[in-house]
């Protein structure tokens, strides 16, 4: 499919059990593995800037095929090419749309909406 300019891991995350000292950290396991996308950012809504209020970076993602299991709260990782501006970044994904065509038409296609993800800790 023509406009792919990246390639990406997709993690599921899941919460682990609680540790020795009672609290549960997040765990990401990869779903899948150098995805086929094209990533982008979408551009920030003019009135929001206007009114001087604090935006939130927002970014989408076409990926194929259309057939994976993707959901909200899993994460998106650019992992190709290695001179990407977001490269090995990873972004939470907030929204999935998919497409209208039949699941086995091979121009079946998600559309995704992320945002990116900082994490507090480092050692998480």
């Amino acid at each position: 499919m023509a406009g792919l300019n990246v390639r990406a891991n997709i993690f599921r995350m899941t919460t682990m059990t609680d540790d020795t000292v009672g609290g549960a950290m997040m765990s990401g396991t990869i779903a899948y593995y150098d995805v086929q996308a094209r990533f982008q950012a979408s551009p920030v809504q003019q009135l929001l800037l206007q009114q001087g209020l604090e935006t939130t970076d927002t970014f989408t993602a076409t990926i194929i095929p259309g057939t994976l299991d993707i959901r909200e709260r899993d994460e998106f990782q650019l992992s190709k090419p290695t001179d990407h501006h977001y490269y090995n970044q990873r972004f939470r994904i907030v929204g999935v749309r998919y497409s209208d065509f039949n699941p086995r038409n091979p121009n079946n296609y998600l559309m995704l909406t992320l945002i990116r993800r900082e994490r507090a800790h480092s050692e998480q």
